[in-house]
């Protein structure tokens, strides 16, 4: 078998040929990079390989600054690294922040009056996010910009920037309900239930959006169960319904395309709260 350095180097040297093959190779490769981390059930493996999926997705977009597929691949990368595997918020930060540029930058190759808007007032944001019309790119500018928010939560002018988020979600389950196994969906109940009612949250909504994630899944995004419980159920103080579906996401294969590796992190975290609910509830 070859040494994965010499398949590295053999796939460098196949992105320095035309233009043509260079798009069309450098767009497989980072498609066949995302899928096979996100397929991916040793999160110790993943954690350890992925850098260096980041270090030559990066050389792909060196390379090809224009291929919005790869921007793409490469954001989603990065936020699933910096959210999943990384403990130092200094480098979470670096690292959403990266994710979020791909993701902007992706958006400005596909819809220039949607990328002069991203920094406007909400208004404007709004209006054109109205008339967008590629879900893939729209879902990619929120899931990145969401994390960049969680990992700049100290600074209220990266929180201000919610609205903007929610109204990206809202227009690509307009456009794909069952876009990316119900994610869409998944984070529109947890804006939803950042907050109690009382306070201007909306947990019934939340509550409804998950339940939406879940049936676009087909019940096997696990991470939807996880999240479900840790931003609705303890909200409302169900405990119940918080360890029900705890226990269901533990008891499920964690093996589905796609949703492997976020499974079997979403499997780790659900443990993790069945143990703090000990003391929660």
């Amino acid at each position: 078998m070859m040494p994965i350095r010499v398949l590295l180097l053999g796939g460098l040297l196949l992105l320095a040929g035309c233009a043509g093959v260079v798009n069309r190779a450098s767009q497989r490769l980072a498609d066949s990079l995302t899928a096979g981390v996100l397929d991916q059930d040793d999160v110790e493996l993943a954690r350890d390989g992925i850098p260096s999926w980041l270090l030559l997705v990066d050389g792909v977009i060196h390379g090809d600054p224009q291929n919005t597929g790869a921007l793409m691949a490469g954001s989603r990368l990065y936020g699933a690294y910096a959210g999943g595997f990384v403990d130092d918020p200094v480098r979470v930060k670096r690292l959403a922040a990266h994710s979020f540029d791909y993701a902007k930058r992706a958006t400005c190759l596909t819809s220039e009056a949607l990328c002069k808007v991203i920094d406007a007032p909400f208004e404007p944001f709004q209006a054109e996010v109205a008339r967008a019309k590629d879900a893939g790119v729209l879902y990619t500018l929120a899931s990145a910009w969401a994390g960049w928010i969680q990992s700049n939560s100290d600074d209220w002018k990266a929180i201000a920037d919610i609205p903007k988020v929610q109204a990206l979600l809202e227009r690509v389950v307009v456009l794909a309900p069952e876009h990316a196994n119900g994610e869409p969906y998944m984070y529109l109940g947890v804006l939803a239930t950042l907050r109690p009612a009382s306070l201007g949250g909306k947990p019934e909504e939340g509550k409804a959006d998950f339940e939406k994630a879940l049936a676009m899944s087909g019940g096997r995004n696990q991470m939807v169960r996880v999240l479900y419980a840790q931003h609705y159920a303890r909200l409302v103080f169900d405990r119940e319904l918080h360890d029900a579906l705890l226990h269901e996401a533990i008891a499920a294969d964690p093996h589905a395309p796609g949703l492997t590796l976020i499974n079997t992190l979403a499997q780790q975290r659900a443990r993790a709260l069945l143990e703090s609910g000990k003391d929660f509830f």
